[in-house]
């Protein structure tokens, strides 16, 4: 049986996410969609059996307070130069000074479509040292996992992020985890992600600005010329 692993999500501010959704959705819609996907993320990870915590990096209060309610720890994004990479470094390095020598899990926050079982699945199947979940089309990272409690998470989150990491030793992990895979960058994503049934709080508000949970992404695109429904 793999030891329980701790997970870390990091968010940037609110008016800076999904810059790439902004030929879609309007510019107040965008941090609702990154609310909502970060809540299903977070829900998901919370109730996954194998995971012993969540911990969200984010300098934005209104995230803070979001997933504090969920039932994920804070802490500050960290006040140096890195991005992302910075602030998981951070969370991970928090999470050990919590937790002891813990193993890790770096997650991505835009899962809208994942769900527990997939993710215990993941951690199940996961039996290297470092291993890495590559997103739906193979490029990026979607969840790093460290299984070793003396080992550093080192995320490399980025453009080709997913060869980076196997580059630096990470074993890809290649089972059948759509809704883990999904992440949301673009308007094409949500579709996918909606395909695939997203969770309660991303579907309310993809109901509230009209996109369906029955939207398939390619038919719809065929048949309206717009990648949202």
């Amino acid at each position: 049986m793999r030891s329980t692993v701790h997970a870390v999500i990091a968010v940037k501010n609110l008016e800076l996410a999904k810059s790439r959704l902004a030929d879609r959705l309007l510019p107040r819609d965008r941090p609702r969609l990154v609310l909502a996907m970060l809540t299903d993320t977070v829900t998901a990870a919370v109730n996954t059996a194998g995971v012993g915590s969540v911990t969200v990096v984010t300098p934005d209060p209104v995230v803070s307070e979001l997933v504090r309610g969920l039932g994920a720890r804070v802490q500050p994004e960290p006040a140096i130069p890195g991005g992302l990479n910075a602030a998981l470094a951070a969370g991970a390095a928090a999470i050990r000074n919590a937790h002891g020598p813990v193993d890790l899990l770096a997650l991505q926050a835009d899962l809208p479509a994942l769900r527990p079982r997939e993710l215990a699945d993941m951690l199940s199947a996961a039996k290297h040292r470092r291993s890495v979940v590559a997103d739906h089309d193979g490029s990026g990272t979607v969840a790093l996992l460290v299984r070793d409690p003396g080992t550093a998470l080192d995320p490399l989150f980025g453009p080709d992020s997913a060869r980076r990491h196997i580059a630096a030793g990470a074993v890809e992990l290649l089972g059948d985890w759509p809704g883990l895979r999904q992440d949301v960058d673009t308007a094409a994503d949500l579709d996918r992600a909606a395909a695939l049934g997203v969770g309660a709080a991303t579907d309310t508000l993809l109901s509230e600005i009209g996109v369906s949970q029955a939207c398939r992404g390619v038919e719809q695109v065929q048949r309206t010329g717009s990648s949202l429904c």
